[in-house]
């Protein structure tokens, strides 16, 4: 493992967390380190790349993988949460965390940016690796697109439902959330077991 890109990936990570949290006292809204939380794994994993001792297909394949479920969750959560008022989480910490605007450099900038970096020893770990394709890496990927087509429809089907006046109050029990109170953190976790 290159302990070197680890520690750079958790510089780069810091960098962006902070230049986040000044958009955020201009905005007066931390919400916006939720659309973050992904790029700060896509950013690690370019980090990650750019030090691996070998760069294959698999290494390309893997990356490609990181990057669009980094993009479409970054965008999916930049266009729910445009125009709303800050999240009502991040409304209830601020209201127990006086003075907010210095404290939400580390209580939520700061974690979240510890946080994908320590995460993100996974993929550091599947990414500076010589392996070439192999059937184990074949059913990750079928796992992945399972994670990813279960995440993506799942925030599809909910922000549809969210979206309509008349559900205001109501549970979605449609869908996949038939299935799963969270059927999205269940395709988000099986996006990190193909990684593991």
């Amino acid at each position: 493992m290159n302990m070197d890109a680890w520690l750079i990936a958790l510089l780069v990570v810091l960098v962006m967390g902070f230049i986040t949290w000044l958009y955020s006292l201009v905005r007066k809204d931390v919400s916006i380190v939720d659309s973050l939380w992904s790029l700060m794994f896509l950013t690690s994993a370019i980090v990650y790349v750019l030090f691996a001792e070998t760069i294959n297909e698999r290494t390309l394949f893997i990356f490609a993988l990181i990057a669009l479920w980094a993009l479409r969750l970054s965008i999916f959560l930049t266009v729910r949460n445009w125009g709303q008022q800050e999240d009502r989480r991040y409304q209830a910490i601020r209201a127990n965390n006086e003075p907010f605007w210095i404290k939400s450099l580390y209580i939520v900038f700061g974690l979240q940016a510890v946080l994908a970096w320590f995460i993100s020893v996974s993929l550091l770990v599947a990414l500076d690796s010589a392996s070439e394709f192999s059937l184990l890496d074949a059913v990750a990927t079928i796992l992945w697109l399972i994670g990813f087509l279960f995440e993506a429809i799942a925030d599809w089907q909910l922000y549809r439902f969210q979206r309509n006046p008349g559900n205001a109050g109501k549970v979605l029990d449609t869908g996949l959330w038939r299935y799963s109170r969270h059927p999205n953190y269940f395709g988000e976790s099986l996006i990190w077991w193909a990684y593991f």
